[in-house]
């Protein structure tokens, strides 16, 4: 019996030693964590339970059957993150370069079943070369068990993946298919092809770095939804967006204590300037409206004409959405138009509550967007907001044009409350093209027709550059002072948390792809 425990000791003892110890010696000269140091840094200290540690590959072609390594390239378990359970794979470069094998990806789709079966979230530490060629056919359908888990648990548990190292090839669409994407700088990549098939095929030279690291993924792809500086940020930042989310669909996020005191801020009196042609940043009536220091933004680099992210409203999880007049004017085009999308989705699978932030000129025009399909991608976040069954509140700040009025969490598509700043301006269009389209006989007839147009410009302005006609007909619910606008927001969702919303029963809705 001693000899076996003894025998058992030493195959967990080099399964966690992996790839070997110069192999993890350098991955720290890299300022790179091995895969085990991820996920105990990840977990709470002494909650990891590991699965499968023992797993070898099948291979016996191309001399593999003399190379097995226990675990075979991925740490898998569960475990906890503040107190609350989750599930966890953790792919080690140092074995065979964290490629995919069969057992590798039956180690992984183990974890995913048990974690949409317990309903807690599933959390992917990325760092494999991609399928292990030795394998053939069998590494490429163990990466499309994968792909079906990730389709399968979609909308039931949250599902966040971290880029820590290279992601090529079939290994990409995995993480495009969970809910958040991380990548760390200048140490993590995501390509379908890489450098050499690019020159081969378009004769373009270009870095890895380039093609698909964080920074790229960031600002022009929209791949990589967070960027870290380093492993350990990464981590800090997977424990952070856990925070703001439910177990699973069938859960609310947590409340934090909160005591409520004197909800009145006066920093919002005076951020949106009496020029309406002036920009000004959301972030600064984010910040005067939500719970201190609790704002997470996602996608921050990518679409930056709108705001998405996460706060706290009274100790209340919410999602906020939000045009940003600093960029592009906090018009709606292309890339926004996703970007919020994808975000509103996101937070009503998993009864996250939506405040929306409006400041809206409209959408942008040109060809370039209408040949990129401006039609489609707009009606992806009219869809998306359309769908929505969660709490919905909105405040408009100032401008509310046109169709992206409309767009922007309206009553007309089902928002529970709307509320307006005294500065809202809710109109088909601005007054100066209104005035042009509307009394362009008179300003033509005029003597002095720029000073005809300067007084019908103002005759719209004050007929309609204001909320109160849209008040009058119940589209807005109240028009309200900016600092107050805390205190009414903790009100209106504190009413709304126990909205239900019975849709029309169908298989599921086909929102405009």
């Amino acid at each position: 019996m001693n000899d076996k425990i003894k025998g058992l000791e030493e195959k967990v003892a080099l399964a966690k030693l992996g790839g070997g110890a110069k192999r993890i010696e350098r991955q720290h000269n890299n300022k790179k964590l091995t895969a085990r140091e991820r996920v105990m840094y990840l977990l709470d200290e002494g909650s990891f339970e590991e699965i499968g540690i023992l797993v070898t590959h099948r291979t016996k072609d191309f001399g593999m059957e003399n190379q097995k390594i226990y675990g075979d390239g991925v740490v898998t378990g569960y475990g906890t993150v503040n107190g609350r359970l989750v599930y966890v794979f953790a792919q080690d470069f140092t074995v065979f370069g964290g490629s995919l094998s069969e057992t590798h990806a039956e180690k992984i789709c183990k974890i995913m079943d048990l974690a949409v079966k317990v309903g807690a979230p599933i959390i992917g530490l990325n760092d494999s070369g991609g399928a292990r060629i030795q394998e053939g056919v069998r590494s490429l359908g163990g990466y499309a068990d994968i792909f079906y888990r990730n389709v399968q648990s979609s909308g039931v548990i949250p599902q966040i993946s971290a880029i820590m190292g290279p992601c090529a090839g079939g290994a990409v669409y995995s993480p495009a298919m969970t809910d958040f994407t991380i990548m760390v700088q200048d140490t993590s990549y995501m390509f379908v092809t890489g450098p050499n098939v690019v020159k081969t095929v378009t004769n373009e030279e270009v870095s890895s770095e380039e093609l698909g690291g964080a920074s790229t993924h960031a600002t022009k792809s929209g791949v990589a939804h967070i960027t870290s500086q380093n492993d350990v940020t990464a981590l800090e930042d997977v424990k952070r967006l856990l925070s703001y989310m439910p177990q699973s669909n069938k859960e609310k996020p947590a409340m934090l204590p909160y005591e409520t005191g004197s909800e009145t801020r006066e920093v919002l009196e005076n951020i949106v300037p009496e020029n309406p042609n002036k920009p000004y940043d959301m972030h600064e009536v984010i910040d005067g409206i939500i719970d201190a220091d609790s704002f997470y933004e996602i996608h921050k680099d990518y679409a930056e004409n709108i705001i998405v992210g996460f706060a706290r409203l009274g100790g209340r999880s919410i999602g906020i959405v939000a045009n940003q007049p600093m960029f592009l004017a906090g018009v709606l085009d292309v890339n926004s138009s996703k970007k919020a999308a994808r975000f509103v989705r996101f937070c009503d699978c998993f009864n996250i509550p939506l405040l929306v932030l409006e400041d809206v000129p409209g959408f942008l025009p040109g060809t370039d967007q209408e040949w990129d399909g401006i039609i489609t991608h707009g009606a992806k976040l009219l869809y998306a907001l359309s769908e929505a069954t969660v709490p919905r509140v909105t405040v408009i700040t100032r401008k509310a044009y046109g169709g992206a009025y409309d767009v922007m969490n309206s009553k007309h598509i089902g928002a529970d409350m709307n509320f307006a700043w005294p500065t809202a301006e809710i109109a088909v269009m601005g007054a100066k093209g209104a005035a042009e389209i509307i009394f362009k006989s008179e300003i033509r007839a005029a003597d002095d027709k720029e000073a005809k147009w300067k007084e019908k410009e103002a005759e719209y302005a004050e007929l309609f550059a204001n909320p109160y006609s849209a008040a009058e007909r119940g589209f807005i619910d109240e028009v309200i002072l900016p600092q107050n606008t805390r205190r009414k927001l903790l009100k209106a969702f504190a009413m709304l948390e126990h909205k239900e919303t019975n849709r029309p029963k169908r298989k599921h809705g086909n929102i405009p792809l």
